[in-house]
C-alpha cells in the first residue's frame, strides 16, 4: 500500500513495486488526461508534474511518488472548474489539435512559464522539445505558449 498525493487528494492504493506512476494515474485513479504513447519516455504524452516539475510518468515508479505532490492536467483547471489560463491560451489559439500531446504540452508549458514568465519563441521551442506532437509543426503550440505568457499563465 503507498499514498500518492494527486490534484490534492490523497489516495491510497494498492500497487505492486514495478508498476509507473503512468499506469496508476490511468488505470488505478481514472485519470485519462495524460496518455501513454512510448512507454520510453520519449514522447512526452504522459508529463505530470511532480513537485511543479516536468516528469515522464511513464519512467517513474508509483513508488518513487510517495511524499511528493502530483498534478496531472485533471488538477490544473481551478477549483471552480474553470481552465487554467495556460489551458484557455490552447484554445483560444488552437494549440490543442488532435489532444494526444495536448497535457504533457500544457503541463510543461506551466512549469516553464512559472520560471520564465517572458520568454521568447526560441525559449519555448526548446522548452517543448521533448515532446512529440504528430499534428503540427509545433507553431500552434508556441503561439498558445507565447499567447498564455502574456495572460501571465505560469502563474
Amino acid at each position: 500500500m503507498i499514498l500518492l498525493k494527486v490534484n490534492g487528494e490523497e489516495h491510497i492504493i494498492d500497487v505492486p513495486d514495478h508498476k509507473t506512476l503512468s499506469e496508476v494515474i490511468r488505470d488505478d485513479l481514472e485519470l485519462t488526461g495524460s496518455k501513454q504513447g512510448c512507454d520510453g519516455g520519449e514522447c512526452g504524452a504522459c508529463t505530470v508534474l511532480v513537485d511543479g516539475k516536468p516528469f515522464r510518468s511513464c519512467m517513474m515508479l508509483a513508488v518513487e511518488a510517495v511524499g511528493r505532490e502530483i498534478t496531472t492536467i485533471e488538477g490544473l483547471a481551478g477549483k471552480d472548474g474553470m481552465p487554467h489560463s495556460i489551458q484557455q491560451a490552447f484554445v483560444e489559439r488552437q494549440g490543442i489539435q488532435c489532444g494526444f500531446c495536448s497535457s504533457g504540452m500544457i503541463l510543461t508549458a506551466k512549469a516553464f512559464l512559472e520560471e520564465n514568465p517572458e520568454p521568447t519563441e526560441e525559449q519555448v521551442a526548446r522548452a517543448i522539445s521533448g515532446h512529440i506532437c504528430r499534428c503540427t509543426g509545433y507553431a500552434k503550440i508556441i503561439d498558445s505558449i507565447m499567447h498564455a505568457s502574456r495572460k501571465g499563465g505560469g502563474r
